[in-house]
């Protein structure tokens, strides 16, 4: 697509006026629309502009002017540069939000603290063009209209592009420090939950002096007795004495 000539409507003026073109060949070279052109005609429009000449400025040639004037469907065409002109480059500070869309910032403010809470106030100034303290009212339910405030998306509502949102919302998570794991965040190895719980350490030392079953159950009951019957005679020998 090309490019409309520097002042367009000037160029306009002075092309209604001194040259035989159609509304239509003038309202195509300057990007206009041809009822524009014809309330030039009439006075109606760009009343107090002054008429700039596009073949002194260098934007179009007398050959392509008289060309176009001998033909009703001859596209007119800029004349290219001599001069190369620097792109502008993007300024760092607020994004510009239209008017119409100002209203929605309060939403897309709430939806980027709800989601993405770890980009810094001035991220979110960059995204949506807001201000900080506008950022703090929302933050602490401040705001004049917090009541009525909704989440909403700054893609979906047109105050960014989601190539910008995700730029700082991997800045953001570049800039944040690692988090220690919390304690259960993570899965135990199956070595340690199928291993049977140990026993309190009270009753191991308790059951050290204590035989085990096995054991209790493999003595003979005749040997016991006959110990006590052992233990017993010197006792009843000093009595009978």
């Amino acid at each position: 697509m090309s490019l409309p000539p520097l002042m367009p409507k000037a160029t306009a003026v002075w092309l209604v006026e001194n040259t035989s073109l159609t509304f239509e060949q003038i309202a195509e070279f300057c990007k206009l629309h041809p009822l524009e052109v014809r309330g030039i005609a009439d006075g109606e429009v760009a009343a107090g502009i002054k008429g700039l000449d596009p073949i002194n400025s260098g934007q179009l040639t007398r050959e392509e002017l008289e060309r176009a004037a001998a033909n009703p469907a001859h596209h007119l065409k800029l004349a290219e540069r001599k001069v190369k002109v620097p792109e502008m480059k993007k300024t760092k500070g607020p994004r510009y939000t239209p008017v119409s869309k100002r209203q929605d910032r309060p939403n897309a403010i709430l939806w980027l603290l709800r989601n993405h809470p770890e980009l810094k106030d001035a991220q979110i100034i960059r995204l949506i063009g807001t201000t900080k303290s506008t950022i703090a009212q929302i933050r602490d339910r401040t705001h004049w209209n917090a009541q009525t405030l909704s989440p909403i998306d700054p893609v979906s509502l047109g105050l960014c592009s989601q190539i910008d949102l995700d730029f700082e919302v991997g800045r953001a998570a570049k800039d944040r420090p690692a988090m220690v794991a919390e304690i259960g965040s993570t899965l135990l190895p199956a070595e340690e939950t199928t291993a049977p719980e140990p026993a309190p350490l009270s009753q191991t030392f308790a059951d050290m002096g204590k035989p085990k079953r096995e054991e209790e159950a493999a003595i003979d009951v005749d040997s016991v007795f006959a110990k006590l019957k052992q233990m017993k005679r010197p006792v009843d020998e000093d009595d009978e004495a």
